[in-house]
């Protein structure tokens, strides 16, 4: 996820399912870890899309 933060996008999800945790990349930041988290925004970069992680765990 390093790579294509370097490379210039500004919003990733890494989501594990086994661990259930969500790691999340943004631009100039530290990475943010969420432990089952039951949705995820798109934030700036998608606005208004919500991404429900409720099927998925």
């Amino acid at each position: 996820m390093r790579e294509y933060i370097d490379n210039g996008v500004r919003l990733g999800w890494l989501i594990n399912r086994k661990s259930r945790q969500v790691e999340i990349y943004r631009i100039g930041q530290e990475v943010e870890v969420m432990e089952s988290p039951i949705t995820l925004s798109g934030e700036d970069v998608l606005p208004g899309f919500v991404l429900n992680l409720e099927a998925i765990w």
